[in-house]
């Protein structure tokens, strides 16, 4: 059942937590971490999941202390996809599945139109939604237990045009339909090959090296970061680029970020940059 939107929410629990179901958001510094907590299941996202997901977000979205998101599910698996014994559970024989499709493609766009860098911590079974989740973040690191999979033609499920898109995006039109038409699973150095993650570092190197690129994003310029991934949206998406990147670039010297990036370089100091969006 999915949760009640109008229902009290919990308060945000002492260092810097906030829990919803099996949803979890930990806030350290600059960096949020979502993490998807049920291991009981592989982290297996249920209808009220992914309608929670996106007021999950709103917080770290909101907050202009965080500046990076990192997502990832809790044990030994990242998420192993949409909980099965919910796709057939709507009122509309028809279509049983259209309020799930509607709540699990909202919660993608909050993930993916996040404003700040966000990076996907893969470890284990990313499978199904697990690689929705994925691909709607910016960056994906894995170790090698990473494994990785889309599988509708297992279940007889078409894939949504916004989810494929995303795919076709990172691993280009033959990767996307050998994906989809087998539903066959690909190990870590497969995944790193064809593009579908990023980086893959050794297993106990995984959190340590998330965390450090969190950091080096965390000092850099939080508005040329919102400005490239409106640039890079407004590419994909066939619209007018230049006229996104000239607001941008006015707005860099409107805020004062251009002027202090250029005089810490000339200082030989880190950059303090004022823009918090």
């Amino acid at each position: 059942m999915v949760e009640d939107p109008s229902a009290p929410r919990p308060p945000r629990a002492p260092g810097g937590t906030l829990r919803r179901g099996h949803l979890r958001v930990d806030t350290d510094g600059a960096v949020a971490v979502l993490t998807i907590d049920r291991p009981a299941k592989r982290n297996s996202m249920t209808h009220a999941m992914w309608a929670a997901l996106p007021e999950v977000l709103a917080g770290p979205a909101g907050d202009p202390a965080v500046r990076v998101l990192v997502v990832t599910g809790a044990g030994a698996s990242f998420c192993a996809g949409a909980d099965i014994a919910d796709l057939l559970g709507g009122p509309d024989p028809e279509d049983p599945m259209a309020a799930l499709r509607r709540d699990n493609l909202a919660a993608q766009a909050a993930l993916r139109d996040f404003p700040k860098p966000t990076i996907a911590m893969v470890r284990g079974h990313c499978i199904g939604g697990g690689v929705e989740l994925a691909t709607c973040c910016d960056l994906r690191i894995t170790d090698p237990t990473g494994v990785f999979g889309i599988t509708p033609a297992k279940v007889g499920i078409v894939y949504t045009p916004e989810s494929t898109t995303a795919l076709l995006d990172l691993v280009g039109p033959g990767m996307t339909k050998y994906l989809l038409f087998s539903g066959e699973l690909v190990d870590a150095p497969t995944a790193l090959r064809t593009g579908l993650v990023d980086r893959l570092v050794p297993a106990e190197d995984l959190e340590d090296d998330v965390h450090r690129l969190a950091a080096v994003l965390a000092s850099r310029s939080a508005l040329s970061q919102r400005a490239t991934k409106e640039v890079v949206t407004a590419l994909g998406a066939g619209r007018d680029a230049q006229a996104e990147a000239g607001r941008w670039y006015r707005e860099t010297i409107a805020a004062g970020e251009l002027a202090e990036g250029v005089a810490a370089f000339a200082d030989r100091r880190p950059p303090r940059f004022p823009w918090r969006g």
